[in-house]
């Protein structure tokens, strides 16, 4: 693990939150707050969001890579197959 990633994890340590295991749980505006402080940190220049990046994980990380659209149903706790169909009609028509 690099020493950055260490900083960061020990910055988080003391911060007051719900855990489930070692990142902290924060509501949609507090995480958008410390993605975008975090990414600034690492010399990232693009605009994040909890929304963005959960898209990517949906689309780039899962779909993109073969995992079953139940089992990123799931993952994102969608009730309803066809909100997860839309992050793969997304990657579609990136496709094509």
């Amino acid at each position: 693990m690099s020493l950055r990633a260490l900083e960061i994890i020990e910055k988080l340590e003391n911060v007051p939150r719900e855990c489930i295991g070692l990142m902290p749980v924060f509501g949609n505006q507090k995480t958008n707050t410390y993605s975008k402080d975090t990414t600034k940190a690492c010399g990232i220049n693009k605009n994040i969001s909890f929304h963005r990046a959960r898209h990517t994980f949906a689309t780039t990380v899962t779909l993109y890579n073969g995992v079953p659209i139940e089992t990123v149903s799931k993952m994102l706790g969608h009730t309803k197959l066809s909100t997860t169909q839309i992050y793969a009609r997304v990657l579609e028509n990136k496709i094509e």
